[in-house]
């Protein structure tokens, strides 16, 4: 094993001033604030208020070169996912343990075995995806020169593929204006030409829209589905906002899985109609966790939109393709294969970038998985089969949630390798939090954004659109913002 350094240099000299620190943090507030880098607080919820979302004071740095070998990478990426999820017997036979056990899953396959034994009505599918990944400071020897000379990682590694709801549209080009703003107050504007361009939000939605003329059915909306209580409404809003402005011809709708449930209908050609508004688009904001399900009228108003002929992101063969389990069985040697062929550059491109995936199944291998896990819980995670955040189980934890799990739960969830990330330091800043900010240690995951359009036997579109980069405490597990761990941020690009 080599051993790189494991801190990456920031972008400006810490510490900074506590008086020039002090006041370019309540700058950096109020500039958040005002341009929609917010959240509404779910300790003390107010639908007329809005505190700023956790912000790293100035960008994180990382390595140019990963972070452009991660944007080549999305939209093979996305053709992988786009062909997974119309493999229908992968699909079923993947999750058939996972199915047995998991109440969820087993409701979002019941929905997809009902539109696959009445035919499907609508052959397109729009994938908004965002593939997050670390840095790995750990490395074999084979690498041990290049991370030497790197002087602080080795390479980067996938931690997921987000299919449904994937987020920071808006928020991960607000971190970037709002550090640049930052940068600019502390005399660095040099350094900006290093915080790469960020068109997530106009490539999200510009995606939307694509997929909305490829309907072509003019007078049709694009039909947000949302939680009934919204926290992270700027980064659902500004795609709405940007829509109506740049294409003020196409309509969007905001409903909730409640409000289809008792309004939602087909029409005579399976149009989705929700009260008076035909929908030909429909993009899930909500709808990826058990909670957003109270009962039969939201599974029924899922179900109907998967019988539509709209065009869903993500439709549910989509949404069960970036479940946890499908993904660890993605890893499995000769896999691959089946969805990329026989380009040996393609395969290896893709394999790289997979830290160990294991299944937890009641079979020989299942069971090595938990010894390993068992005799060192410190390098592995336990994912179930959940988006969101807060839902994994770390290092210590591991043994006594495995020992609390029948053989058939186990099946439920996927043990994965932990990933060893650089550190990097700077300020976190939090609404109520300290004045001035401590200087802390930081790490740090990137997400690219990825946009695909087609059918089982055509992709008609497919773009890498974007980044985010969400940045925890070194010492937390969890990262999400909007989960309330972790904190906007953006790469700042280093050689």
């Amino acid at each position: 094993m080599c051993t790189p350094s494991k801190t990456l240099q920031p972008c400006v000299p810490f510490p900074l001033d506590d008086a020039l620190l002090q006041e370019v943090v309540e700058k950096a507030k109020d500039w958040a604030i005002m341009h929609g880098a917010a959240m509404r607080s779910k300790q003390d919820f107010n639908p007329d208020a809005l505190l700023f979302a956790p912000f790293i004071l100035t960008p994180s740095s990382f390595p140019r070169k990963e972070f452009q070998k991660a944007v080549e990478l999305q939209p093979l990426l996305n053709e992988l996912i786009h062909a997974v999820a119309h493999d229908s017997q992968f699909l079923l036979a993947t999750l058939s343990s996972t199915e047995k056990v998991d109440e969820f899953t087993r409701a979002l396959i019941a929905i997809y075995r009902t539109v696959l034994d009445e035919g499907i009505a609508q052959p397109l599918s729009l994938g908004l995806l965002r593939s997050d990944l670390m840095l790995e400071t750990r490395c074999d020897n084979d690498c041990g020169e290049r991370a030497r000379a790197i002087n602080a990682y080795c390479c980067w590694k996938q931690v997921e593929i987000n299919t449904i709801a994937s987020g920071f549209g808006h928020l991960g080009p607000s971190s970037k204006y709002l550090q640049s703003y930052i940068l600019s107050e502390l005399g660095y504007r040099e350094k900006l030409v290093n915080l790469p361009d960020n068109k997530a939000l106009s490539g999200l939605c510009d995606a939307m829209v694509e997929a909305w003329k490829l309907q072509a059915r003019p007078s049709a909306a694009i039909l947000f589905v949302v939680e009934n209580v919204t926290y992270n409404i700027c980064d659902q809003r500004f795609h709405e906002f940007y829509i109506r402005e740049t294409y003020p011809h196409v309509a969007v709708v905001r409903r909730t899985l409640t409000q289809i449930g008792e309004q939602g209908r087909l029409g005579p050609g399976k149009e989705l109609l929700v009260g008076d508004v035909e929908a030909s688009v429909v993009y899930f904001r909500a709808g990826y966790e058990p909670g957003h399900y109270f009962g039969a009228g939201e599974w029924d108003a899922r179900l109907l939109i998967e019988r539509s002929v709209a065009i869903k992101c993500p439709s549910i063969q989509y949404h069960l393709a970036g479940t946890k389990k499908v993904q660890q069985a993605l890893a499995k040697p000769d896999v691959l294969r089946r969805f990329v062929g026989d380009d040996a550059p393609k395969i290896e491109a893709i394999r790289d970038i997979f830290t160990g995936l294991y299944s937890l199944d009641r079979d020989e291998g299942g069971d090595e998985a938990v010894a390993l896990a068992l005799a060192d819980p410190e390098r592995y995670v336990l994912k179930p089969q959940r988006e969101g955040g807060g839902n994994n189980v770390y290092g210590a934890d591991i043994p006594a949630a495995l020992q609390a799990m029948s053989s058939a739960e186990r099946s439920a969830w996927i043990l994965m390798e932990r990933i060893f990330p650089p550190l990097s330091t700077g300020y976190m800043v939090r609404p109520n939090g300290p004045v001035p900010p401590p200087l802390v240690q930081l790490v740090s995951e990137l997400g690219i954004f990825g946009a695909i359009i087609g059918s089982k036997d055509k992709v008609l579109y497919n773009k890498q659109i974007g980044h985010m980069l969400r940045t925890k405490l070194s010492s937390s597990n969890e990262g999400g913002v909007a989960a309330g761990s972790g904190a906007l941020d953006s790469p700042y690009l280093i050689d």
